[in-house]
Formats: structure tokens, sequence, C-alpha cells
């Protein structure tokens, strides 16, 4: 199999860190990912890795994984089939309902989600569920502000995976549950935009358990060399499907057994009181 072409892999980071910057999406990424040799996943996530090295050479600090693609609605969505892991990074973290401005997001969505946050490192070549369980600290509702810089969310897998799964910003609840204290599987979804429903789903939406998404993600971090640890926040996947955002939306998503986490974003684009 042929290596991966890093000059060329750098030009398609280079490219997706710009459209970031500059707030102008490019065109999809994924023919230049599948000519840079190799596996064009393994290829996607080193485009992703070379961004995530540029950010915390800036001083950015990686604070958690995020899971896309888990839920069977999302996946139709946007036409892809399997799982893929993104970075969460310090300023991505947005308070419970603080006000975001448009310009902090590029294509906003905002999908639903159980976080998880661990209290132990997770590094072994494969989990169990049990280890997973006894891992977690604690679990809270979560909102994630997905984003794209490929114009017009014209993706497949490795134009995700190489623009950092899709990633935007999070919000967390404020309450932490244990999770002997809510039904992970069984747990009912509904997500409101000013109340009116605009998602529903339940915990079985995501891999049939949130926790069969942690521990695809413990042993996929193991295997790339940077196992998860004590302290990272697991953003485990959506529980139903994504909707947009406009200026002035407040979305509330409720999870049942977990509590309530909001989302609300500025009139104005480019800032928030």
């Amino acid at each position: 199999m042929s290596a991966i072409d890093l000059n060329a892999a750098r030009r398609i980071a280079d490219s997706l860190w710009l459209a970031q910057q500059t707030a102008a999406p490019v065109a999809p990424v994924r023919d230049a990912v599948a000519a840079l040799g190799g596996d064009p996943l393994d290829a996607a996530y080193t485009v992703q890795r070379l961004n995530t090295e540029r950010k915390l050479a800036s001083g950015r600090r990686l604070v958690g994984r995020k899971i896309g693609l888990t839920s069977k609605a999302v996946q139709a969505q946007l036409g892809v089939d399997q799982p893929d892991f993104g970075m969460l990074f310090d300023d991505m973290s947005i308070a419970d309902g603080e006000e975001i401005a448009l310009s902090r997001t590029q294509q906003p969505k905002v999908e639903a989600e159980i976080a998880l946050v661990l209290a132990r490192d997770l590094p072994h070549e494969r989990h169990t569920i049990a280890d997973l369980i006894g891992a977690t600290a604690y679990a809270l509702p979560a909102i994630e502000i997905v984003g794209s810089r490929i114009a017009n969310w014209d993706i497949r897998l490795t134009d995700t995976v190489a623009d950092n799964a899709s990633s935007g910003l999070f919000v967390l609840g404020n309450r932490p549950v244990k999770l002997d204290a809510f039904d992970l599987v069984q747990c009912g979804m509904v997500m409101e935009r000013r109340g009116d429903q605009v998602s529903v789903g339940i915990g079985a939406a995501c891999l049939g358990n949130p926790l069969y998404a942690a521990v695809w993600l413990a042993n996929t971090m193991t295997r790339v060399g940077a196992p998860l640890k004590a302290g990272d926040i697991v953003l485990t996947g959506a529980l139903g499907p994504m909707t947009g955002v406009s200026a002035g939306d407040v979305f509330t998503a409720h999870i049942e057994g977990l509590g309530s986490v909001s989302a609300s974003f500025s009139l104005h684009p480019e800032s928030a009181s």
C-alpha cells in the first residue's frame, strides 16, 4: 500500500484551516484525500491530525473527543454508514444558556447528545462496557453545534473526518448524573426551538447504546496512540436528527432522567452579550 503524501495532506489541512479563519467554505476535499495514497480514511484522519497539531501549537487545550455519525437518522442525512471521531478543544465549550454569536459557527446545525466525563484513563486495546461504566464519573445532557468548512454540507465520510468530524461548539448541562441514575438506552430525548419540537430521539439511536459508541471510541483512540484520559469529555453521538440554526434561535434539549440543556443564538451575527 502506498504511503500518504504528507505535503499534499498539509495543503488540504491548510485549505480547511483557511476556510475556518475566513468563514468561506471550500469545495469537498474527498477527491484530494483519496489521491493522498494509502487508505482514504487513514488519509482523512491524517489531515485532521495536522490541524489538531496546529491548534495545540496555538495554545488551545484538548478536553475530549466527539463521536459523529452514530445515529441512523444523521447517517441518512449525510449519506454515510459508520461513526467517526473529532477533537474537542477548550474554546469550543459553551455554558448552558450562554448566548452564542453566529460568527463563531459555520453552517451551524444542532443535535442533542449524552456527554460522558471520565474519571479514569482508558488505555486498553479492547474495552468492555464494564470498563466504560467504571471509568465514567458522570453524564451530562449536551447540545453539539456542528459545523462544516465544506460548502453546502456536501460531505462524505472522508470530508467530515478531515474536517474534524464537522465539529463546531458544544454546550454541556450543569447537573452531573451518575450512570446508574438513568437509562442510557431507553431515555427519551426531545429538542425544542422556542417551544416547538424540532427533534425527537432515544438513547438507543446512538449505535443501540451510547456506551457502545464510547467503547468504539476508546478502542479507536488507543489504536491511534491517543487513548482517552481521566477528565476527558466524550460526546457520544446524536440521539435524533440534527436541525439548522438561524439568528435568535433558542434550543432546549430534554433527556429523560438526565435533565435539560439550552443553546441560545444571538440575533446579531458578530457578537453576543
